[in-house]
């Protein structure tokens, strides 16, 4: 059953959250990390990404890139910009997004559970990735970026959350995004221990965010272990900073797909061919948006097109019947010659929160055609993680994104 626990959180002092708050590492390329950073001095986007502070011929994974982020990472908590609780607790944290909330726990979950498959993923992890995390949360001893988990809905955390909601925040600030982020202390040893209880009744929880940072925490975890044979059962490095949100507040965006060229085929060729596995729609000029499962829209020079995948394709196979499975299996393998789209530098991913705007800019700049994608679901998710399988890459899309640095981790 699912082992959460309270922890002994590193925060920003009261009153700069706002200025130390930071999206997650991976969504920025170099350069654009490099920008995000000029004149914010705060900003933990200097530690997760410290080579931004460094020259750019010093390469990111250099062992001064990671000694940077330490140095910055004391000298903040010297100055008195972090402070450490003296107490365990959980917190809630709210982001509110076009007027659509999601409030998840502030936590940490075990390792053991996402090693025996309490806790399960959906999705494969990249070793270059991994090697990075790895090495920035072992130098800075400390997680920083939550991983995003989620349960089925629970009717008691549920009360319990709305009861907290009413209490005056601990910080309260809209973000450059206009993202509103709240969130509260939960220092209450019967609630603490309630909220415990609840989850322990859990015997599944998804990663649905954050693969990556999950594996890293798990490996540096097993490092730690043979660093310490005579480690205690509790100590902090079984346990790894997560956020555990309700499936019912959960917004899932397309992920959408952009292809170079059109693998030595005229236009022609490529839509007669799309047009055995896939009915298709008049040409128009207005951007289609996907509204039901098994559409894709098409953008094709200049023009739009409506793609539905024909009832022959679908298997009952979770992950086969994924319309992202349709459209790698039925039309980027075999007619674009995608064959590894996590390798292939012809295609290229968007997150939905672009909007349809940014697959029209791709198509006039460095790319032949463009698949707009209906969001895979929640319940297409957990499907697959209860059957132990994996989705295609870029299957989900998850916004708003969990800011870094307002809750840290130490692991000892």
């Amino acid at each position: 059953m699912a082992d959460i626990r309270p922890f002994r959180a590193i925060r920003p002092k009261n009153g700069l959250e706002k200025d130390v708050a930071a999206l997650p590492y991976d969504v920025y390329n170099r350069q654009e990390a490099k920008e995000a950073v000029k004149g914010k001095e705060l900003s933990f986007l200097r530690i997760d990404r410290a080579e931004t502070l460094l020259p750019d011929e010093i390469d990111t994974y250099d062992d001064a890139v990671y000694e940077k982020a330490k140095s910055l990472y004391l000298k903040m908590r010297e100055e008195g910009i972090y402070i450490q609780e003296e107490e365990p607790a959980f917190y809630l944290y709210e982001l509110t997004m076009n007027g659509r909330s999601q409030t998840g726990i502030v936590a940490c979950a075990s390792v053991d559970d996402y090693e025996n498959g309490v806790i399960k993923k959906h999705e494969n992890t990249r070793a270059d990735k991994e090697a990075d995390r790895i090495r920035h949360v072992d130098t800075l001893n400390a997680q920083t970026g939550p991983i995003f988990l989620a349960y089925r809905y629970d009717n008691v955390l549920g009360s319990i959350k709305n009861q907290i909601r009413e209490r005056v925040p601990l910080f309260d600030f809209y973000s450059e995004d206009n993202i509103r982020h709240r969130g509260w202390k939960i220092d209450d040893l019967s609630v603490i221990t309630f909220i415990q209880n609840q989850f322990r009744q859990m015997d599944r929880i998804y990663i649905a965010d954050g693969h990556h940072r999950c594996a890293s925490a798990v490996k540096v975890s097993k490092k730690r272990r043979e660093q310490y044979p005579d480690y205690a059962p509790d100590a902090q490095f079984h346990y790894f900073l997560a956020v555990l949100f309700s499936d019912d507040e959960l917004c899932v965006y397309d992920y959408n797909r952009v292809v170079k060229d059109l693998n030595g085929l005229t236009a022609e060729q490529f839509l007669d061919r799309i047009s055995e596995h896939f009915a298709v729609s008049q040409a128009q000029t207005v951007p289609f948006k996907p509204q039901e499962k098994g559409t894709f829209g098409m953008l094709l020079d200049g023009e739009w097109y409506c793609l539905k995948a024909k009832e022959s394709l679908y298997t009952g196979d979770c992950v086969k019947d994924l319309d992202v499975s349709l459209l790698q299996d039925y039309l980027l393998a075999p007619i674009l010659g995608i064959g590894d789209p996590k390798t292939d530098k012809r295609i290229d991913f968007v997150g939905g929160i672009r909007g349809l705007k940014e697959l029209e800019r791709r198509c006039h700049t460095d790319c032949r055609v463009a698949f707009s994608m209906y969001p895979t679901s929640m319940a297409e998710l957990f499907a697959v993680a209860d059957a132990g399988r994996l989705m295609p890459p870029k299957s989900t899309w998850f916004e708003p994104k969990l800011r870094s640095g307002l809750f840290i981790h130490e692991l000892q």
